[in-house]
């Protein structure tokens, strides 16, 4: 059991990277402001962790204008549900070993 620590992945030691992943893997896509608003998170905190998810491949960033309002929508990849999943299954072992 000890070694089952190695197996979590560090792209989601952090709670917010939780919460993002979480979030998306439960809606098909989501707005910059609702998901900012669903974990009560601020622009910059926000961004930063979201920049790190997509620079692991975990998360796609579209950006566009609504009339002359950005807006930005963010999607799990394939790649990143894989990521994650794999990750709580590691944590449920850790939990049942």
């Amino acid at each position: 059991m000890k070694h089952l620590i190695h197996t979590l992945n560090k792209a989601f030691d952090h709670r917010v990277r939780l919460g993002v992943m979480a979030v998306l893997l439960a809606n098909e896509s989501v707005s910059f402001n609702d998901l900012k608003e669903a974990l009560d998170l601020t622009d910059g905190n926000l961004a930063s962790h979201v920049a790190a998810l997509e620079k692991a491949g975990y998360v796609l960033v579209s950006k566009q204008f609504i009339g002359k309002k950005p807006n930005t929508t963010y999607n799990a990849t394939a790649e990143g549900k894989t990521a994650f999943q794999q990750h709580l299954e590691a944590l449920e072992k850790l939990l049942r070993p």
